[in-house]
């Protein structure tokens, strides 16, 4: 397998974080204001990078992708509970991100949302059939234009707009920082794909994590200020009065395709924990086509319960992962099922769905974390002790 430099792990991170989503969510925070809102977005992606971090680092210094490494807290056929639920967010964010590309890029060039989704879908495909260790010059070259395009509409929000009264909708800091933790925590079942391929994983993670962070909240801050400064909420209307044009249009398009196709590369290498028969880059071809037609059938302009319902599976299932990696020490690839750890998973579980009821300041997912970590420890040395 050919191993992948600490540049070509922050290209790929920093194509991740290109993410109209992002910019989408971003958009979400304005009832904050713009120095809330920053501060929300800020400690928002310190946490979820901390996360994506570690993650990185389990299944980079084993080698295993991100959900073979959930074998080491759950047991050969446990994983196959994470494994399955996370190839069906991959669907889901494949779906919504080509949503998302078509319908802006259809306020820009109106040829109908559904041409765009197979255009898009198509580039997917072309993306995934160069494969990730294959990209290197194609996708070089797609970053830098994407970074200065991105630039551009950055300029025209921040220096070019002006304030705009905010809109009547109420958020608490704890949500706006739980949106923030959001993004980074949909990447955990998939960052170890990559690191594992890395000459330096503990690098390789970090790099990953540093850029994707710096990326998303780029994005998540254009959102916030085209909404405060321009009054838009629309991508489209956004590059449009910024006099992008086309320009914006091949940021639309490009962005979207950079992302996504993590999306759909990593259901294809998680499905390899399912069915190992099944070739990855073929089952990344199928979640493709399967979201692209999704994207063409469903309406899918709101994400929020999407994003909650990611941050309660997969919260409590790295959390579990870094208690037995980092700090017990623990490896159940022996076992088939691990059912304390899957218990402690759905207390976890029930744990950030009853956080949602309660407004911290710092969102759902560290409580989650934090109570799902400790408890582990506590349990597992218990029941040791006991023995």
């Amino acid at each position: 397998m050919k191993q992948t430099s600490l540049f070509e792990n922050g290209l790929i991170w920093f194509g991740a974080g290109l993410s109209i989503a992002e910019i989408l969510t971003g958009t979400y925070l304005a009832p904050l204001g713009f120095k809330v809102g920053l501060l929300a977005i800020l400690l928002g992606h310190v946490i979820g990078c901390v996360l994506l971090f570690l993650a990185g680092v389990i299944g980079g210094k084993m080698r295993l992708s991100a959900m073979d490494s959930t074998k080491m807290s759950f047991g050969q056929k446990g994983c196959l509970l994470f494994a399955a639920l996370n190839v069906l967010q991959l669907v889901g964010w494949t779906a919504i991100m080509i949503y998302d590309g078509a319908l802006a890029a259809n306020g820009v060039v109106h040829t109908g949302a559904w041409v765009w989704c197979l255009i898009i879908g198509a580039l997917i495909l072309v993306w995934i059939a160069i494969g990730i260790t294959n990209l290197g010059k194609l996708n070089t070259v797609a970053m830098a234009a994407l970074f200065i395009l991105t630039l551009m509409l950055s300029k025209f929000i921040f220096f070019d707009g002006h304030a705009v009264a905010l809109t009547s909708d109420t958020m608490t800091f704890g949500a706006g920082v739980e949106l923030a933790v959001a993004m980074p925590l949909s990447w955990l079942p998939l960052i170890s794909d990559y690191t594992r391929e890395a000459k330096d994983p503990v690098k390789a993670s970090l790099v990953s994590s540093v850029v994707y962070g710096i990326v998303s909240c780029w994005m998540y801050l254009i959102g916030l200020g085209a909404a405060l400064f321009t009054g838009e909420y629309d991508i489209a209307q956004m590059m449009l009065k910024a006099g992008l044009g086309i320009v914006g249009l091949l940021i639309i398009v490009f962005s979207t395709v950079t992302t996504t196709f993590l999306d759909a590369y990593s259901a294809g290498v998680s499905n390899e924990s399912i069915v190992s028969k099944w070739s990855g880059k073929h089952v990344a071809m199928v979640v493709t086509v399967i979201g692209m037609v999704a994207a063409i059938c469903y309406p899918m302009d709101n994400i929020t319960n999407f994003l909650y319902l990611i941050g309660s599976v997969f919260a409590p299932m790295i959390a579990i992962q870094i208690a037995d990696f980092f700090i017990l020490k623990n490896d159940k690839r022996s076992q088939a099922f691990d059912v304390l750890n899957l218990v402690l998973w759905f207390i976890g579980f029930i744990a950030y769905r009853w956080l949602m009821t309660i407004d911290t300041p710092v969102g759902n997912t560290l409580p989650c974390m934090v109570i799902t970590i400790v408890l582990s420890v506590l349990v597992h040395k218990g029941l040791k002790q006991e023995k």
